[in-house]
């Protein structure tokens, strides 16, 4: 028998934390009590390359808002986003010679600083400028909608730091309908924002792209560029085939569709005989880390999340909520129902 490789939700780094804190102490609450509660103390918040699972950090978020009453603390906290925060990338995205450039590298290089195995953000440029894509697990709920408050947000704060100019988006996208705070999204886009759209995305001028920045380097630039391209790289490497197939069927598992083993070949260049060969010789098979994959994913939704189980069965491609339930029993011996209870009780 194989060891499944156990799928997580994504994690990122501890510094996501400190534009929260320093939004809590704007607000007039300490921080200290609710951080130290989620074990970020001072000593955690300064350690090398510390990370925080995204469910954690969604759970922080929702405490936090809990705390302050402010439905918007994800755009507040954006207002707070510095690049130093997004570790090695941020400082080689604050070297660049633009505000394209840094925005490039920044989500280029987001796996030095953050993993969501369901899916990445991306970086898209025409001549006219780029649109700055942001992936979040839907549904939305109170949970999760702050996390791209924030992002979106904090995007234009940090890019703003570059050129020295605040940035304002030319367009700004949301999956999530309009909420009761909607006039506070919109001093970050020069026209209406747009609910209920297909991505969570801002998108750029030419004009603010080429902006200069003056405080840019042509050696350090391409020193730190080696760096963030070198650790990458390592990070590229150390994954076993089986990881990196099991992270990639976590993004394509939607909507009552399985991805096939020719689409995942697909995607990572290899021929799908290549492929079942190398697998095999990896001791499994392509069928058994999709069902894996599958089954791990559930009991993270079910763990650390609080979504409902029909968004859950959606998010994994089940055709209803009782396929879910009935597939989740089988795996585990419990019920979706019985298995968080029993994770409540355990926090």
């Amino acid at each position: 028998m194989t060891q499944r490789t156990q799928v997580r939700l994504g994690d990122l780094s501890v510094g996501f934390v400190q534009p929260l804190g320093e939004a809590l102490r704007e607000l007039g609450h300490d921080p200290q009590p609710l951080l130290q509660r989620y074990g970020l103390d001072t000593a955690r918040l300064a350690q090398a390359g510390a990370r925080l699972s995204i469910p954690r950090y969604m759970h922080l978020g929702h405490a936090a808002l809990t705390l302050c009453g402010d439905a918007a603390l994800g755009l507040r906290m954006g207002r707070h986003s510095r690049l130093a925060q997004a570790g090695l990338a941020g400082v080689t995205a604050a070297q660049a010679p633009t505000v394209g450039a840094a925005a490039h590298a920044l989500l280029r290089f987001e796996p030095l600083y953050a993993s969501n195995y369901r899916g990445r953000s991306s970086f898209e440029e025409d001549p006219h400028g780029a649109w700055l894509r942001f992936y979040s697990i839907s549904p939305y709920n109170a949970y999760n909608r702050f996390v791209v408050d924030s992002l979106l947000s904090g995007w234009l704060n940090q890019l703003s730091s570059v050129g020295g100019q605040v940035l304002v988006a030319e367009r700004l996208q949301l999956e999530f309908a309009a909420p009761a705070e909607a006039e506070r999204y919109q001093a970050l886009c020069s026209q209406a924002v747009q609910f209920g759209a297909q991505n969570n995305q801002l998108r750029l001028s030419r004009a603010a792209l080429d902006q200069a920045n003056p405080q840019h380097c042509p050696g350090t630039w391409q020193h730190l560029l080696q760096l963030c391209e070198a650790e990458l790289e390592q990070l590229t490497r150390v994954r076993s085939l089986r990881e990196r197939i099991t992270h990639l069927l976590g993004r394509q598992l939607s909507s009552g569709r399985e991805p096939s083993l020719e689409e995942v070949a697909q995607r990572i260049n290899l021929p799908s005989w290549t492929l079942r060969r190398q697998l095999a010789e990896e001791g499994t098979g392509f069928r058994e880390l999709l069902n894996d994959t599958r089954r791990d994913l559930a009991e993270a939704y079910i763990r650390d999340t609080a979504l409902s189980f029909g968004e859950v069965a959606y998010l994994l491609g089940f055709a209803s909520a009782e396929a879910f339930q009935r597939a989740f029993k089988r795996w585990t011996g419990l019920t979706p129902g019985a298995c968080r209870r029993q994770q409540r009780r355990l926090a």
